[in-house]
């Protein structure tokens, strides 16, 4: 072979290969994004009664940049997502920290000025189903990253999410560690212990879950979970929302049932709880009212991963959760979205919320009871150089009749948060 045909076919075996390289990554670029958020975040929690802390009262700016690939060509498709988060003190003291907005010294309640983390994910996908595998932020019934705070919660593991089928989605997955809204590294798994309700310091290697969401019909989607915090908790969740025309607007039906109980070593003690939940919402012209109730069954309170919220009827609350041992929770809420008067991006809603038969003997003993009034008005500025600029304002009363030592206690609490997110690519 001469030189030249070896030189013509090396030129062209390149030429080729930079083509394919071209080709395999076109996708990737292509559907690729990244996006800014800056957050900023003022909490105030102003607590009524005996507590060791008359307030926890902090204010903070946050920046999250979340950038996500598409995929490379070919059978299997290969990407990454990357999330940068950097949280900022604007003003704190010893005296007013807790309220997981910033990251502080435990022992000294010296509150740091900066906190930052950086979480990477390598996905593949092929036809339907995608596998990711590094930092994740699920949002499912047994397992929830909860974006609360300044910086969202986030765990570390394997996520596949497969839509084969019309109308079906399966989800399973392992999550080991778990990086929570004020820290910047990531930690052991726990059970959330509010309130003393389990044996506190238990950790455990794992967390599995697996499960499904059905689109039965246009109006009527079932989800089936099972979730097991090793050597600590299962948990088996099973719910329905459905849509009913209805007059001149429709009915909203949202039904939860979560079943709970030890596994394993039981290292947090006993598990024991049966949580079922309905929310019944009628929605016409911008407004919507809704009446939800909520039971505790079983010798213990609903178990959930620490460093979140319960994904159960009283999710959204800003003070506690409800869902303390033989709890019944009835709630009333009320929504309007402004549009319908002609004010596009202004948004309301009131809700009240009222717990009782509470089990609490170290707390101040059997048939407590506990109740919130919410309050939340937001706006996002529709059009303009400041589109998208998202405003937020939350005001809750609650009260309880625990005693100073339990973790939920009396207070006035507001928030208020301005968000703006800008599509960097």
């Amino acid at each position: 072979m001469s030189t030249q045909s070896f030189d013509s076919r090396l030129s062209g075996l390149a030429g080729f290969a930079a083509l394919l390289s071209q080709s395999a990554f076109a996708d990737l670029i292509e559907d690729s994004s990244v996006t800014l958020t800056a957050r900023n975040f003022y909490l105030d929690r102003d607590y009524k009664g005996e507590t060791p802390y008359p307030a926890a009262r902090e204010w903070a700016q946050g920046f999250i940049v979340r950038a996500h690939s598409g995929f490379t060509d070919g059978t299997v498709g290969f990407g990454l997502d990357a999330t940068g988060m950097l949280g900022l003190k604007l003003d704190s003291s010893p005296d007013r920290t807790g309220t997981q907005l910033l990251s502080y010294d435990p022992l000294s309640r010296e509150v740091r000025d900066e906190y930052s983390e950086l979480g990477l994910a390598l996905k593949g996908k092929v036809s339907k189903t995608k596998v990711s595998a590094g930092t994740q932020f699920p949002s499912l019934p047994v397992i929830y990253a909860s974006p609360a705070r300044l910086l969202p919660q986030s765990f570390r593991g394997v996520y596949m999410i497969s839509d084969e089928l019309d109308g079906l989605t399966l989800h399973a997955g392992r999550m080991d560690r778990v990086n929570q809204r004020d820290s910047t590294d990531y930690q052991p798994l726990a059970l959330a212990s509010p309130n003393g309700r389990f044996q506190p310091g238990a950790t455990s290697e794992r967390f599995d879950f697996h499960g499904v969401d059905y689109r039965w019909t246009d109006n009527l989607t079932l989800r089936l979970f099972h979730a097991e915090l090793r050597d600590i908790y299962t948990q088996d969740f099973l719910g329905a929302l459905h849509w009913l025309p209805l007059g001149e607007g429709r009915l909203k039906s949202d039904i939860r049932v979560f079943d709970s109980r030890d596994d394993g070593q039981a290292k947090a003690g006993k598990v024991d709880n049966l949580n079922v939940g309905g929310m019944f919402s009628y929605l016409w012209g911008g407004h919507s009212l809704g009446v939800g109730y909520m039971r505790q069954f079983g010798d213990t309170a609903f178990p959930y991963l620490a460093g979140g919220e319960p994904i159960v009827l009283s999710d959204g609350t800003l003070s506690a959760d409800f869902v303390n041992p033989r709890e019944r929770t009835w709630t009333l809420r009320y929504d309007y979205d402004f549009a319908a008067s002609g004010i596009p991006g202004l948004t309301g809603m009131a809700r009240y919320l009222h717990g009782d038969s509470i089990d609490l003997p170290a707390l101040g003993g059997g048939s407590l009871s506990e109740s919130s009034k919410d309050f939340e008005l937001s706006y996002v500025i529709q059009s303009g150089p400041a589109k998208g600029l998202a405003f937020r304002l939350r005001e809750t009363f609650y009260r309880n009749q625990q005693n100073a030592n339990a973790t939920f206690r009396s207070d006035n609490e507001t928030r208020i948060n301005i968000d703006y997110t800008i599509r960097l690519w």
